[in-house]
């Protein structure tokens, strides 16, 4: 895949992410309350409401470095930062440690799961991003080889 077919891929992934993560966290945090919590003796106590809204604007920065260095044709470290960001849909998981998860109403179980599937798609494109870094890096960029002995 060529760079510019890489990065379009790129942009309509993080939108989606990004407004799909919108409203997950945005329901979490709102409605904190309906969502089911771990007992007291939990391993993992459950985040605050606080810390679910203030989790979105750190994931999401994550995002908007990865997409930033992306640009800057940084491939390896946008990876890393955007490995960063995709924790934003694949800590979505630990909604169904919970005893109580699978009873949430049908439209809060879509976009917990939507957020799901758009951190593991985020996370399978940064390691894509990761293996052909080479290809997608011009050859103007690259540092230039060492001298042959």
């Amino acid at each position: 895949m060529s760079y510019l077919r890489a990065t379009r891929v790129l942009c309509w992934l993080l939108g989606i992410a990004v407004l799909v993560s919108v409203v997950h966290y945005v329901d979490n945090y709102v409605n904190y309350d309906d969502y089911p919590v771990p007992g007291p003796d939990a391993a993992v106590p459950a985040p605050s409401a606080t810390l679910v809204a203030v989790g979105w604007f750190v994931f999401t920065a994550f995002g908007a470095v990865g997409l930033l260095l992306w640009f800057r044709r940084h491939i390896t470290s946008a990876a890393v930062a955007l490995t960063g960001y995709s924790v934003s849909g694949l800590i979505g998981v630990a909604h169904y440690t919970v005893p109580g998860a699978t009873d949430m109403v049908w439209w809060r179980q879509a976009h917990v799961l939507a957020d799901i599937v758009c951190g593991a798609a985020v996370l399978g494109f940064a390691l894509w991003a990761a293996k052909n870094s080479d290809e997608l890096i011009p050859p103007g960029a690259k540092p230039p080889a060492p001298p042959a002995a």
